[in-house]
C-alpha cells in the first residue's frame, strides 16, 4: 500500500486480500494491547469442513473468545456474471444456474423475470409455466433447507441429521431428474417459461413425495427439536436482532428469526404468489435455534404450496395449453422428444422443424443461434431465495446478449453480519453462527 493512499485514509487500514498474513499480525501488534495481554490469530478456512465452502474467516482470539473476526472471500470466483455477457440472453440461464449451486432454479428464475420484464412479457408468460416454476422453486427450498439442516447438525456433531437429511434431499433431486433431466444446474427456467412440460408420471411422483415427507420432516424435528446438547448449543447463540439485521442488510431465515414476517412471496408477490395459500413462519429468538426453526417450519409451508400447485396441473390440459410464450420471435422450442438413443432429437421432432417453410427454418435457426433482442433498458426483479433476497439488475443496449447482469445474492449480503453475531462470543460458536447463516460460496463469489 503506497503512502499516498494512507494518506488519504482515514484510520488504521487492513488488507486481508492474500499473501496478507505479515500485514495481519503487524495489524494486531499494532492495536495498543495492554502490556501482558496476547491474543492469537488464526485463519478458518478457506479449506476448513465447517465454513460451507471456501471461505476465510480470520479471527483474533482472546483465549477462546472471539475479540475479532473477518470473513474473506473470492477463493471460488467464477466470473458468472462477465460471462454471461457474451452469450445469448437464453444461455445466460446456464451460467446464473451454477451461482448458488444449491438453489439452482431460483438463480433461473429471477434471471429471467428480469429478462422478461425488459422484453415487455411479463403479463404474456403461459399459466402453466407460471404454476410449473412456483411448483420447482418450492421443491429446490425444500432440498436446499435440507441440506442447511443436515450440515448443520454434523458441524455440531450430529451425523444422524446429516444422514437423515441428506437421504430426504435426494427425494427431491430424484424429482429434479424426472422432470429437468438433472438434479443441478438444469436450465430449465428459460425466458418465456421453462424448457419441457412435466413429464409422464410425475404429478404422480410428486403426490407420493407429498404423503411421505411430513413424517420424515417429524422424524428430523425428534432428532433436534428438544436435544439437550442441541439447544445448549444454538439457543442464545450469534444473536443478531431486527436491528441488526435491518442496518446490515440481512434477509431471508435469520431475519424472520427476529420476528419480522418479510418475505417477498407475500411483501412483493411473483409467479402468481399471491393466489396461493400458505404462512411466512417467524421466531423471536434472534438466535441460531430460531433460524433452524424457520427453515423447518418453511418446508411444511412449501409442501402445502407445492399440492396446490400439483392440483392446478393435475388433469388434462386445455387446448393451445402452453409451457412457452407464443411469440415465435423469443420463445425457444419447448416441446423437445428425444431419439431412440436417449440423446438427440426425435426423428418425429426433426421432421416438424424441417417440414415447415423455409422461413420459418431460417427463423428457428436464427433463434438458436443469434438469440432474440432485447430492449435497451435496466430492470430490477428480486424473489424470495432460500437464503433471502434474490435480485437479479440485468441491463441491456438493446442487443442479443445481455450489456451487464448483477445479482445481488444474499449469501453475499449475509456474510456482514458474521462479526457481529461471533465477536464477544466463543470460538466454538462461530461453527454455529456459519451453520445458521447458511452461505452457499457459489453466490458469493459470482
Amino acid at each position: 500500500m503506497t503512502s499516498g493512499t494512507e494518506a488519504e485514509t482515514e484510520g488504521r487500514v487492513y488488507n486481508v486480500g492474500g499473501q496478507d498474513w505479515d500485514d495481519v499480525v503487524a495489524a494486531a501488534d499494532q492495536a495498543g494491547d495492554r502490556p501482558g495481554d496476547e491474543r492469537l490469530i488464526v485463519n478458518m478456512g478457506p479449506q476448513h469442513p465447517s465454513t460451507h465452502g471456501v471461505l476465510r474467516l480470520v479471527l483474533t482470539l482472546d483465549a477462546e473468545t472471539v475479540t475479532e473476526l473477518r470473513p474473506v472471500i473470492g477463493y471460488l470466483h467464477t466470473g458468472i456474471e462477465k460471462n454471461m455477457e457474451f452469450r445469448t440472453w437464453t444461455q445466460g440461464v446456464t451460467f446464473c444456474t451454477r451461482m448458488d449451486y444449491l438453489a439452482p432454479l431460483f438463480n433461473e428464475t429471477a434471471f429471467c423475470l428480469a429478462t422478461e420484464r425488459l422484453l415487455g412479457i411479463t403479463d404474456r408468460i403461459p399459466e402453466r409455466a407460471t404454476v410449473i416454476r412456483v411448483l420447482m422453486m418450492e421443491l429446490n427450498r425444500i432440498s436446499s433447507h435440507l441440506m442447511a439442516i443436515a450440515t448443520f447438525g454434523l458441524e455440531l456433531g450430529a451425523t444422524t441429521v446429516l444422514l437423515n437429511g441428506l437421504r430426504e434431499r435426494e427425494k427431491v433431486l430424484d424429482l429434479f431428474e424426472l422432470i429437468t433431466g438433472l438434479r443441478m444446474n438444469h436450465a430449465y427456467i428459460r425466458p418465456g417459461g421453462v424448457s419441457q412440460d412435466l413429464p409422464s408420471g410425475a404429478i404422480e411422483k410428486i403426490r407420493e413425495f407429498l404423503a411421505i415427507m411430513p413424517a420424515l420432516l417429524g422424524d428430523m424435528r425428534k432428532l433436534l427439536d428438544a436435544n439437550p446438547i442441541y439447544l445448549a448449543r444454538t439457543k442464545g447463540i450469534s444473536f443478531l436482532d431486527l436491528t441488526g439485521c435491518m442496518t446490515l442488510g440481512v434477509t431471508g431465515p435469520v431475519l424472520r428469526s427476529t420476528g419480522l414476517p418479510w418475505d417477498l412471496r407475500k411483501s412483493q408477490p411473483y409467479c402468481g404468489y399471491e393466489t396461493y395459500e400458505f404462512d411466512v413462519p417467524v421466531q423471536d429468538t434472534c438466535d441460531a435455534y430460531g433460524r433452524y426453526l424457520v427453515r423447518m417450519d418453511e418446508m411444511e409451508q412449501s409442501l402445502a404450496i407445492i399440492e396446490q400447485a400439483i392440483d392446478r396441473l393435475a388433469g388434462s390440459r386445455p387446448p393451445g395449453d402452453r409451457i412457452m410464450i407464443a411469440d415465435a420471435k423469443i420463445g425457444w422450442p419447448a416441446q423437445l422428444a428425444l431419439g431412440p438413443d436417449g440423446l438427440g432429437n426425435s426423428p418425429d421432432h426433426i421432421k416438424h422443424i424441417m417440414g415447415q417453410s423455409m422461413e420459418a427454418l431460417i427463423h428457428h435457426f436464427k433463434l438458436v443461434t443469434e438469440g432474440f433482442r432485447v430492449p435497451a433498458g435496466q430492470v430490477y426483479a428480486a424473489i424470495e431465495s432460500p437464503r433471502g433476497e434474490l435480485g437479479c439488475h440485468a441491463v441491456s443496449d438493446g442487443g442479443t446478449r445481455p450489456y451487464r447482469v448483477h445479482f445481488r445474492d444474499p449469501s453475499f449480503a449475509n456474510l456482514q453480519a458474521l462479526p457481529a453475531m461471533c465477536e464477544g462470543g466463543m470460538v466454538a460458536d462461530v461453527i454455529a453462527a456459519v451453520a445458521s447463516t447458511d452461505p452457499v460460496m457459489g453466490g458469493v463469489d459470482r
